[in-house]
């Protein structure tokens, strides 16, 4: 960056505003960059625009630093005013928006209300934009000075999907709070969810959605039985806020499979869980069998917890989990390939505990909220720096680099 460049304000003021805060990976992910901000360099604030907000009891200093601005009805633009009030009421450098109400909202009143740097969130990849959100997306995309993308895929879809320059981009993976994950053990968890001693656990950490496409891995459990291997399979996740993502018909689904494998006695339902990180600590694998991702904290968590992942190969699966390393990779929807890594896993103690070692360790490297904070950080004063320049982020040299 050119030393001619103004120098923002330290400590700059942030407004992340979000549809809710219900037990997803985006809300976690509010949580977490809130919460590990260093707030003598970054004040950040944030504004749930729906009163369901479960996670926001892990905020700290939440009156401080939470704010309801509620839409009243499926199309309230008075959310934009209310919003841009609020933007200028404190001062705010930067509004930072995670999914689809939250994003529109934002770029509108962030205009509205002039002074912030307005930049959106991008965590997935190779989805169906809904033709609402597409329009919706493209006629208020002059409104966005910056995204942030948590993969490399991710950035590179969304540029693809609304028609926007490279340029914008800015890749920030996840980060995991490696004090709440970590080893730890869990006999009475154990005990209390009717595991035996000597029983091994796969672990599955995802809502009932069809992304997360929880029948592959409950066709590869089959397999894995009918080999010979014993294990519990545990299902930590629900339905999401008001079935939203066809969650209930998923759920369904999902029960159906189960009763068609015969594996109705080998799965514990565990529910949303405030208390997540315990339920790793039972499990001896993960497994993640997405159809598509961003950057998923089930597979962090579980890592910082030392548990093994099996995922499939989509977005940057690949270099969040070091196949060989930290888990093992599958192509998409190989049943047969989910079910031998599993099965290699459940069979070999030694290789399970050499890659909870090393899956550990690469998080604590390369995933921690601090790091996320800090690379989020870099990305804000960027973007404040374009601004007070003078210049317009989609004229900089493009790159997808990681921040």
């Amino acid at each position: 960056m050119s030393n001619s460049l103004q120098q923002p304000r330290s400590p700059l003021v942030a407004v992340v505003v979000i549809s809710d805060l219900e037990f997803g990976g985006a809300q976690r992910q509010v949580v977490e960059l809130a919460n590990s901000m260093n707030e003598n360099h970054c004040q950040v604030h944030v504004v749930s625009l729906a009163d369901y907000v479960p996670l926001a009891d892990s905020l700290k200093n939440r009156q401080e630093r939470f704010k309801f601005i509620l839409r009243r009805a499926r199309f309230d633009f008075s959310v934009v005013f209310r919003l841009a009030r609020f933007l200028r009421q404190v001062r705010a450098d930067i509004v930072h928006s995670y999914l689809f109400d939250a994003t529109i909202a934002a770029r509108l009143a962030g205009r509205l209300a002039r002074r912030p740097v307005v930049i959106d969130t991008e965590r997935n990849t190779d989805y169906v934009l809904k033709r609402k959100e597409a329009i919706a997306f493209r006629l208020t995309r002059w409104c966005n000075d910056m995204t942030i993308a948590n993969s490399r895929a991710g950035a590179a879809f969304n540029s693809r999907a609304l028609n926007q320059p490279l340029s914008i981009y800015r890749v920030v993976h996840n980060g995991v709070d490696t004090d709440r994950f970590q080893p730890r053990p869990q006999s009475q968890l154990r005990a209390e969810l009717g595991i035996q001693p000597h029983e091994l656990v796969i672990g599955m950490f995802a809502s009932f959605k069809p992304q997360k496409n929880h029948p592959l891995l409950l066709k590869a459990a089959r397999k894995v039985l009918d080999l010979g291997v014993r294990f519990r399979l545990l299902l930590v996740g629900d339905e999401l806020y008001k079935g939203g993502s066809n969650s209930v018909e998923f759920k369904q689904r999902i029960q159906k499979t189960i009763d068609d494998l015969n594996l109705r006695e080998h799965c514990i339902f565990a529910g949303n869980r405030k208390d997540v990180e315990r339920f790793y600590n039972v499990c001896d694998i993960t497994a993640l069998p997405s159809l598509f991702e961003g950057t998923p904290n089930v597979a962090l968590e579980a890592m910082a917890s030392g548990v093994p992942v099996v995922a499939t190969n989509v977005a940057d699966n690949a270099y969040i989990v070091p196949d060989g390393r930290a888990g093992f990779i599958v192509e998409l929807n190989d049943e047969a390939a989910m079910a031998d890594r599993i099965g290699c896993l459940l069979n070999d103690k030694s290789l399970r505990e050499s890659m909870s070692r090393s899956a550990r360790a690469w998080v604590l490297e390369e995933f921690s909220c601090a790091r996320l904070a800090e690379k989020t950080l870099a990305v804000y004063r960027e973007a404040v720096q374009i601004r007070a320049a003078g210049k317009s982020v989609a004229f900089q040299p493009a790159t997808l680099s990681r921040a």
